[in-house]
């Protein structure tokens, strides 16, 4: 093969691969949300956060997940844009995220930040917010793996189907990782 015609091969394999890059750059979280995970920095109010991200993806795509209506608040900012495998793509890795800073803390207990407790209160521990923030993202999804079941059927993207599947696995991972908490020790009158 002639070195000339080498190089246009080489240059017309990168160019196939261009799109497919900037695609797999795409922010999946707004700027306005970017500052809501940060400036959450307990676990338990991080997943509400990006429980709440995924919620409003899903409300973009007129899909109903069961979740309550989310605020009208100006901190969240515009809702955000993609076309539908997009917008699932971002669903799958706010799932991931979510998992990856549960996960994280479980590795490193002692790198949790927890919120200065109100006055004449007792401080909020690791034993406190760390099942919360399980059970909440087991809550969110228990609510979402029928929706991912229910849309697999109806894709015909195979992109989108991937992007589904992978989706179902991560809830099915929560939903395991739940059942590995001690028992929910319900708090009564005395």
């Amino acid at each position: 093969m002639s070195p000339k015609l080498l190089v246009v091969v080489i240059i017309s394999f990168l160019a196939l691969l261009l799109p497919s890059a900037a695609a797999a750059q795409r922010d999946f979280l707004t700027p306005e949300e970017v500052e809501l995970v940060r400036e959450a920095q307990e676990v338990d109010i991080r997943i509400e956060v990006l429980t709440q991200a995924i919620d409003r993806r899903f409300g973009v795509m007129n899909i109903n997940v069961g979740a309550a209506k989310p605020k009208k608040n100006a901190e969240w900012g515009e809702l955000p844009k993609g076309s539908r495998p997009e917008l699932f793509l971002d669903i799958r890795r706010l799932l991931q995220k979510a998992i990856d800073d549960i996960d994280n803390l479980a590795e490193r207990p002692d790198s949790m930040v927890v919120a200065e407790p109100e006055k004449g209160k007792k401080p909020k521990g690791y034993s406190d917010i760390f099942p919360r923030a399980v059970r909440s993202l087991a809550a969110a999804a228990a609510r979402y793996k029928p929706v991912f079941a229910n849309e697999l059927d109806k894709s015909t993207d195979n992109l989108e189907k991937g992007t589904i599947l992978a989706s179902i696995e991560l809830c099915d991972q929560i939903t395991a990782a739940v059942t590995k908490l001690p028992a929910e020790v319900k708090k009564g009158k005395n």
